[in-house]
């Protein structure tokens, strides 16, 4: 799993940073890309990357802002151009379908491919074998909301030598031994799978939160997380600014992680205000909270691989 961040900016772009959007690439576990918000220009910043937009499959928006979603109707049309025919699901708040149907209609914008729209509120929104989501209200000054992903235990290893020394030939047998079914070796005896395979390995959890201040639901999507994505467009010296907004500041997004007994934290949603010499002490301020915090800028890369973290 790898965030691809395309836009980290607040408000309006700058020359250092793009507006939101973030793609969650999940090209080993499900061969696709999950698209979290859409801010003006992300088809743009994608064309720096070896994102290829028919590989999106999801695209959850947090909020209405325009800042996290006037590049969607763009990236839509140019999606149909680029060989995109699987259904597109949008999840966001109420209004989005309505917004982004408008759009297309006065445009005139044809897609080759369907979309489906899931209109968020709090609980499961997403749900199959392999991952779930789920969502909360955070507190911004217009309903937005966070997003929890949470990918179901993987199935353990088969322990093919261990098998094979119980007498289970090579070939279909063992297929089955993996799926977790036993089977009867032709000597009568029975080989279960619980007995040849390694122990399930744990899932990863990545939340993503929209824009919010200080809240207890972002504490509880960020439960236990290996990454957490939290806004900070603001510093420690304009907390009380920030509340005001309906934002967050670096200290606040590092104390989320730490009473939620998060992995790592990725600031994000970063106010122009801040150049990038302020950067370092951002990062400081932060880490003084909660040390295991980064700094997401344009393009930046993060991996989680084995349940282990790093930046690329």
């Amino acid at each position: 799993m790898e965030l691809h961040f395309l836009g980290t900016g607040a408000g309006m772009p700058s020359k250092e940073r793009n507006t939101s959007a973030i793609a969650l690439k999940l090209l080993e576990e499900r061969g696709t890309i999950w698209l979290f918000d859409c801010g003006e220009a992300t088809q743009h910043q994608i064309l720096h990357t070896t994102i290829k937009p028919r590989k999106i499959e999801k695209i959850f928006i947090t909020h209405l802002h325009g800042d996290h979603i006037f590049g969607l109707p763009g990236l839509l049309s140019s999606r149909s151009f680029l060989g995109g025919e699987g259904t597109l699901t949008i999840y966001g708040p109420a209004g989005l379908q309505t917004w982004v149907e408008m759009t297309l209609t006065l445009t005139g914008t044809h897609l080759t491919y369907p979309i489906e729209y899931v209109e968020v509120t709090e609980g499961i929104v997403f749900e199959d074998e392999q991952f779930t989501v789920y969502t909360m209200p955070l507190a911004h000054v217009i309903p937005c909301f966070g997003y929890r992903i949470e990918q179901k235990a993987l199935a353990g290893e088969l322990l093919i030598e261990k098998a094979l020394a119980l007498g289970v030939p090579k070939g279909p047998l063992l297929g089955r031994l993996k799926q977790g079914e036993s089977v009867l070796l032709e000597n009568g005896e029975t080989v279960y799978s619980e007995d040849v395979t390694a122990p399930a390995k744990e899932g990863f959890i990545v939340t993503i939160l929209g824009d919010t201040k200080f809240c207890e639901n972002a504490i509880h999507l960020a439960q236990g997380a290996d990454i957490v994505v939290h806004e900070a467009t603001f510093d420690a010296e304009t907390e009380n600014l920030a509340a005001s907004y309906g934002h967050a500041t670096n200290v606040e997004a590092a104390t989320v992680a730490k009473e939620a007994s998060a992995k790592n934290l990725i600031l994000n949603h970063i106010s122009a205000r801040f150049l990038p010499n302020d950067i370092t002490q951002l990062l400081k301020q932060a880490r003084d909270v909660f040390p295991a915090t980064y700094m997401a800028d344009d393009y930046a890369r993060f991996e989680l691989k084995n349940k282990q973290f790093q930046q690329l």
